[in-house]
């Protein structure tokens, strides 16, 4: 949306204000679309605007080449005011090549700006994005868009003329062309990505100046065409004072953790098994070893969860992260960890399933198999973080609560979390509260050890193992309470199937009260959880603003839940529950509360978009 108008620094050219701006940069999987997404981020940030990123992304490693299954793309949106979601319609679409126009076109607003490659738009490449002619060309599809037809290829192949480079490497650096035309476009300073192409590339000069040299021919053709009449500007937001950096679901994780290892008294052990899109987060740990962080790739997943048992066994913040297929694999010994109640923290890092299913596309289909993925009687604590910068904070709760509870807990994030960004204020140490982990270090019954003898929230002591007139065995056979041994008996299996479970419920006196966003009571409550909240929440607050009577509140604890979520759900005359899934929430909001809630699905592997959740509550309210 156009805010203001100013007179532009190049003879026939304006400069026009906008405070959101949406863009989308696809082409090849090779084509270094999400390098240039992430750069325009990172420049964005450094600029002060605030920043919601969408990376998608083929599942295979590389793709056909100019195929629509090949298609990558990475989605911007910045602003100059407080923004939840990467936007619904794009204003800019970039697409390097046709089968990238053909997947993403629809996207684009009408009236949109379209850059494309047209030296990209030859007989073969059109036949393997399923055109039967050249879109280009006078097709009336387009005619609603302002077409900018570059010839990037050719231009970027000038830009790096004379470094010796071959053609296939100079046309590695068309990415950076598109970028500074880009750049030019919306007013942005390229030299936080000159600073980064110099320190990356420092060993291989000739590269390093030929992707400098293309981002200058980018913004230069941007500066000398006649094409583009206008560019913009967007302000910096007004963020909160503080210290910034544009951060993702997963890195925020790893730093959630590396800080509860460097705050705390154990040090964390990760146990993972590589699986997509989880598998950063053992990246990103990896460089936290002076950090009392340790990091273990297990030979796969079934091993990985062996060991973070054996890690809590033996004193650490044990935690593992998978994806849902993962998970699966995990059940086993994540019910070892139930029963022999030691703390871990296991992170589903949710995808497109069932199966392999969709690897790199976002869902929310494995809150089910969160709660009863296990044999048994087997219920953990569940909590989903709501944004990427929000996974710091909330790693270190699951952390909190699997030491102070001595259970494993689940944090379910999704692939929207994990490989979006948004800007982080890095907070002050003195406001990260430290978990304390209390080891026992001497007998507990007189001159005995009594493993399983439990406090007033039911809660058993943990013992290092090793320390000194505290040997103990822990299994997976049923054990007695107190003394921890093997016991078979049927009133015993009742007594501590019955204390586990209310040890977990007992956590909900010990989590904060559900808040809402809005007023307390009225005609609609939108609950949702997850990676759904900016989109939720910002379809809520425009219906609030056309005068309709409706709340959001959105769960961070899935179980056990707030103790006054059934007060909440009862204020309200209807309850609407948005999911990526077929409705897996509102089953069980549905038979805890005996609630006719109201299911909104989507299970396409992408995110909600904004109008999508208006339309349904207007559809709700109107009903």
């Amino acid at each position: 949306m156009s805010v203001a108008d100013t007179p532009a620094s190049s003879e026939g050219r304006r400069k026009e204000a906008l405070d959101t701006v949406v863009i989308r940069f696809c082409g090849d999987s090779g084509d270094g679309m999400q390098l240039a997404g992430t750069q325009f981020t990172n420049v964005s940030a450094v600029f002060g605007n605030d920043v919601s990123t969408l990376p998608d992304f083929p599942a295979e490693i590389r793709a056909p080449i100019g195929t629509v299954a090949g298609v990558s793309g990475f989605q911007i949106c910045f602003s100059s005011k407080d923004i939840f979601t990467p936007g619904d319609e794009v204003d800019t679409l970039v697409a390097m090549n046709p089968a990238a126009l053909k997947s993403n076109v629809a996207d684009l607003k009408r009236g949109g700006t379209l850059i494309v490659n047209e030296d990209a738009f030859e007989a073969s490449n059109l036949k393997k994005a399923g055109y039967d002619h050249n879109p280009l060309e006078g097709d009336e599809a387009l005619a609603a868009y302002r077409v900018h037809k570059v010839p990037m290829t050719r231009l970027t192949r000038d830009s790096v003329e004379g470094l010796g480079l071959s053609q296939s490497e100079a046309d590695r650096s068309k990415n950076f062309f598109a970028l500074g035309l880009v750049y030019w476009l919306y007013d942005r300073d390229s030299k936080p990505t000159v600073d980064w192409v110099q320190t990356k590339f420092a060993k291989k000069p000739e590269i390093a100046e030929a992707n400098i040299r293309a981002l200058k021919g980018g913004s230069n053709f941007g500066f000398s065409t006649e094409a583009f009449t206008v560019h913009y500007e967007v302000p910096p937001a007004k963020l909160a004072p503080g210290k910034y950096r544009k951060i993702t679901g997963n890195e925020a994780v790893a730093m959630g953790l590396a800080t509860a290892a460097r705050l705390s008294n154990a040090d964390v052990v990760f146990s993972g098994y590589p699986i997509t899109p989880a598998s950063d987060i053992l990246h990103e740990l990896s460089k936290f070893k002076h950090f009392g962080v340790t990091t273990f790739q297990a030979e796969d997943e079934i091993a990985a969860m062996a060991a973070t048992c054996g890690a809590a066994f033996g004193g650490a913040m044990a935690v593992t992260a998978s994806s849902g297929p993962g998970i699966c694999l995990k059940g086993e010994a994540m019910g070892l960890g139930m029963i022999t109640e030691l703390p871990m923290v296991i992170i589903d890092v949710q995808r497109g399933g069932p199966s392999t299913g969709l690897p790199t596309k976002t869902e929310q289909s494995d809150l089910l198999l969160a709660l009863f993925g296990r044999n048994g009687e087997s219920p953990l604590p569940v909590i989903a973080p709501q944004t990427p910068g929000d996974c710091f904070w909330a790693i270190q709760e699951a952390m909190r609560i699997a030491v102070e509870f001595m259970t494993p807990v689940l944090l379910l994030s999704d692939g929207y979390i994990a490989n979006g960004a948004e800007p982080w204020m890095v907070p002050n140490v003195s406001d990260i509260e430290p978990i304390t982990v209390d080891f026992l270090t001497e007998p507990n019954v007189d001159d005995e050890f009594h493993p399983y003898l439990r406090d007033e929230r039911l809660v058993r002591p943990w013992a290092r193992a090793g320390t000194p007139g505290l040997e103990h065995r822990v299994g997976g056979l049923e054990k007695k309470d107190g003394t921890g041994n093997v016991e078979y008996s049927p009133e015993n299996h009742q007594h501590m199937s019955d204390i586990r479970a209310r040890k977990i419920a007992n956590v909900a006196d010990f989590i904060p009260e559900q808040e809402v966003d809005g007023p307390v009571s009225g005609d609609l409550l939108v609950l949702s959880w997850g990676g759904t909240f900016g989109s939720c929440r910002t379809a809520v607050r425009q219906a609030q603003e056309d005068g309709k009577s409706v709340t959001h509140a959105h769960l961070r604890y899935l179980n056990p839940f707030p103790r006054n979520l059934e007060s909440i759900i009862r204020s309200y005359k209807k309850v609407l529950i948005p999911e990526l899934n077929l409705g897996q929430l509102s089953l069980i909001i549905r038979s805890t509360y005996l609630v006719d809630a109201i299911s909104f699905n989507k299970i396409q592997g992408k995110p909600f978009k904004v109008v999508e959740v208006l339309n349904k509550i207007n559809d709700v309210l109107n009903s």
